[in-house]
């Protein structure tokens, strides 16, 4: 596991929080945000692209 990898990781644990805490508070915005960072996330696990090149990937395939 590389270092993008483990950052994956993280990403995806920190688009979790935000998406519970977004159904906490009610907050649409949040939640989205906390989907879109838990996508980067799981792309970034299993790929070990850096965060720019997913956004590229993630945005091209919208």
């Amino acid at each position: 596991m590389n270092k993008d990898q483990a950052k994956g990781k993280l990403d995806q644990a920190k688009g979790t929080a935000k998406k519970a805490w977004g159904k906490l508070t009610d907050d649409d915005a949040k939640k989205a945000e906390g989907s879109k960072d838990k996508l980067h996330g799981a792309v970034q696990e299993k790929y070990g692209d850096a965060k720019a090149a997913i956004a590229k990937k993630v945005d091209k395939v919208r």
